[in-house]
């Protein structure tokens, strides 16, 4: 009886605000066991430093120290390694998410623009119609945001905004991450107690 490999997800994490989002679902998903291949943009990592406090040169020293303790795997691919395992359809995944999504590589996403290795993954997903979610975090959003946007779900791209709710009651700024999280988790059908239910 062959063992069951763990399954493969693949994050992506942009410069837009919010890269909390992004490491939050990253050890959620470590921490359930599953194997995540993170791809962070250059603009992400000056997020982790202006919100996050990260300032340090060695980057995966600082994914090593952020997410070793999980019992999944981290396989960490810099943004130009375009020969990487994911930038493959022929590499299977259960999908990709964007958290957070920039509205730079949601258009780079919506118009087929592979330039770098988040790109062309999230491109790999389309082509072999796997799942893609992205969490767009912007305000306010002008035309070309939202028909981008349009176009995205009209293929068939799960948008998740980064629009946390309150009907939960909300006491810390993690409950609000965790929310957020758990949308992510929920569209792709992961048990999870990151938030309390509406009737629970």
């Amino acid at each position: 009886m062959t063992e069951l490999k763990p399954r493969n997800f693949v994050v992506g994490i942009t410069g837009a605000s919010g890269g909390i989002y992004g490491i939050r679902l990253t050890e959620t998903l470590l921490s359930l066991g599953y194997t995540v291949h993170l791809v962070v943009s250059n603009a992400g990592w000056r997020v982790f430093k202006e919100e996050l406090g990260f300032t340090a040169s060695d980057r995966e020293g600082f994914l090593d120290e952020q997410f070793s303790s999980y019992p999944g795997s981290l396989l960490y691919h810099p943004i130009a390694d375009i020969g990487a395992s994911i930038a493959s359809g022929s590499f299977r995944t259960e999908g990709m998410i964007i958290m957070p999504c920039s509205m730079g590589t949601l258009s780079a996403v919506a118009h087929g623009s592979s330039d770098n290795l988040m790109t062309r993954a999230a491109d790999v997903m389309l082509k072999e119609g796997r799942p893609l979610v992205l969490v767009p975090r912007e305000t306010p959003l002008h035309a070309i945001h939202l028909e981008n946007m349009l176009k995205l779900s009209r293929m068939g791209v799960k948008l998740i905004p980064a629009m946390p709710a309150f009907y939960f009651g909300p006491a810390t700024m993690d409950d609000l991450i965790n929310f957020m999280v758990g949308k992510v988790l929920d569209s792709f059908n992961i048990e999870h107690t990151l938030f309390r239910r509406w009737g629970e």
